[in-house]
């Protein structure tokens, strides 16, 4: 990478900052986290994979591309999350998106740096369907974008994306633009105000992380919470009768049963409570 074409990336989420917040920990990478219009939030990673030009060890090829590495960070960030997520990408030759929905296969389109079209057509088709844009002017605005123009160079091509993106609520924060270098952008980033950083280090905190993604997922209710709380009730109520009556009968079989459902009870209840000593006090009167 050369100095006057720096690699730079973004990760756009269409999901709010509290929603992203725990699964982006995950990643266990410095990034800052920032709002980004209406149901939208971006995440700036620091960029370190792809602009060290020379490593400890004194080697240049341990750089990674760009494009690489950001589409493993939009993946690991969409499995298992009801958002989709956007990554757009640039260096000194190319640059492009990708966008990851759940398990399903991610789709993406290259653009060189002169604004030369490098993907299948069908990807824009897909990508509008994916993230709710409207089929007839939108689909047109995208299809526009892989269409030759010697006057769009890739990041107008990109600009011209964002653009599009705008009609469902995407607002960037000053600074965070394709044209901005990759370390000028952190730094960007980092002056905004409601922007916040997310890597975590320590084992602890990894778990912590993990356990905030699935309660926010539709397991949720049924880990933590009023839900959780009945169900031991009612697994405490089975069990205790169970076990006796088993225990009276000497039929071990029921014993065990009884015994998994206090069990399962106690678990859940320890697991809730666990929680939610960990959360903040409101200091409030």
């Amino acid at each position: 990478m050369n100095a006057t074409s720096p690699a730079g990336a973004l990760l756009l989420c269409r999901a709010e900052p509290e929603t992203v917040r725990p699964v982006a920990h995950l990643l266990r990478e410095r990034m800052l986290l920032a709002p980004a219009g209406d149901g939208w939030s971006v995440l700036v990673p620091e960029g370190k994979p792809w602009q060290g030009a020379v490593a400890e060890a004194g080697a240049a090829d341990v750089v990674e591309p760009v494009d690489r590495v950001v589409a493993g960070w939009a993946a690991a960030l969409a499995v298992g999350s009801a958002w989709p997520v956007l990554a757009l990408w640039w260096d000194g030759d190319r640059a492009g998106c990708m966008l990851a929905s759940g398990f399903r296969r991610p789709v993406g389109y290259v653009w060189l740096a002169d604004g030369t079209p490098a993907g299948e057509d069908e990807a824009m088709r897909t990508f509008a369907e994916r993230l709710g844009l409207d089929p007839v002017p939108d689909i047109q605005a995208l299809e526009e974008l892989i269409r030759p123009d010697p006057d769009a160079d890739a990041r107008i091509r990109l600009r011209g994306l964002l653009a599009v993106l705008t009609r469902i609520g995407l607002i960037l924060p000053p600074g965070l633009d394709p044209d901005t270098p990759g370390d000028r952008l952190y730094a960007a980033a980092d002056d905004r105000p409601e922007a916040e950083p997310v890597a975590r280090t320590g084992r602890r905190e990894a778990v912590k992380a993990e356990l905030d993604v699935v309660e926010s997922s539709r397991l949720g209710p049924w880990m933590r919470g009023p839900r959780v709380r009945a169900l031991a009730g009612a697994q405490f109520a089975a069990g205790l009768p169970l076990a006796l009556w088993g225990l009276r009968r000497r039929g071990g079989g029921w014993v065990l049963a009884g015994a998994l459902l206090l069990a399962h009870g106690a678990l859940g209840l320890a697991y809730d409570r666990m929680r939610g000593a960990e959360e903040p006090v409101d200091g409030r009167g």
